[in-house]
């Protein structure tokens, strides 16, 4: 049986989708891209910022299924630019223990979802 999670601390899906899903003790997270949860605004000032805001949406979907960054084994990582690379990486090295940090996939698309340059999802476990 699956429970949908949601919380208003992230963006409102674009689309029929849910923000993340609770499978047993498996949450699958929808990829977040940079809207500011409070004012729908996209964060596209700088690609730091735009991942900083990324990684706030996907902090507060997994604290809403009573998680934190701890608790994720897998990463998913879309680029629009593969130069931007190293700046997220940066980014969402911040929000992990490198010593516990999950298995990762970063992939260059040619486009995402309102233009942005970064969408990311998550796999975690209880």
């Amino acid at each position: 049986m699956k429970t949908i999670i949601t919380t208003d601390k992230a963006p409102a899906p674009l689309g029929p989708y849910n923000q993340a899903v609770l499978v047993g003790n498996m949450l699958y997270t929808s990829g977040q891209i940079a809207i500011n949860p409070e004012s729908g605004a996209l964060i596209l000032d700088t690609i730091e910022l735009e991942t900083t805001q990324v990684m706030k949406n996907l902090e507060a979907v997994l604290e809403a299924a009573d998680m934190n960054f701890e608790n994720v084994i897998k990463s998913s990582i879309f680029i629009s630019d593969m130069n931007n690379f190293a700046k997220i990486n940066t980014i969402y090295g911040q929000y992990f223990n490198e010593a516990t940090a999950p298995a990762r996939e970063t992939v260059e698309v040619a486009n995402l979802p309102k233009f942005v340059n970064v969408e990311i999802s998550v796999i975690a476990v209880k």
